[in-house]
């Protein structure tokens, strides 16, 4: 079998020699693409833009307040996510020291009140032993 028989006989073959023979047979429009003629200099100065600094500063503030207007939902969303754990860790340490530190003074309170109460009942003890 020839080359020429196995492209009759490939549909693929077939659709793209279709697909050429179209193009081959269209008119070609004379100014179907449009061309740049002008060459352009790239290392040229380029010709200095109508916007003046306080125009560009009042742009970098307006849209320094837009980014900043919709990105605060989400970074307080953030910042509670981050802040409940942070928080629920910190307000344990902190209920725990102070929770010690109560058990401390409580301890220091009687064992003063129980000293006071010794050194109260040693003082009264001998005049009672006396007058019996």
């Amino acid at each position: 079998m020839s080359d020429d028989a196995r492209k009759e006989f490939n549909p693929l073959v077939q659709r793209v020699d279709a697909l050429l023979r179209r193009h081959q047979e269209a008119p070609k429009p004379e100014d179907d693409v449009p061309v740049l003629t002008e060459i352009i200099d790239p290392n040229a100065a380029r010709p200095a833009r109508g916007v003046d600094r306080a125009t560009v500063e009042a742009l970098a503030e307006e849209l320094e307040n837009a980014v900043l207007l919709r990105l605060a939902p989400e970074l307080d969303r953030v910042f509670e996510e981050r802040l409940a754990g942070t928080l629920g860790d910190m307000l344990e340490q902190v209920l725990n020291g102070m929770r010690a530190e109560l058990a401390a003074s409580v301890h220091m309170m009687v064992r003063e009140a129980i000293a006071v109460s010794v050194t109260q009942t040693l003082a009264e003890s001998p005049q009672d032993s006396d007058s019996k």
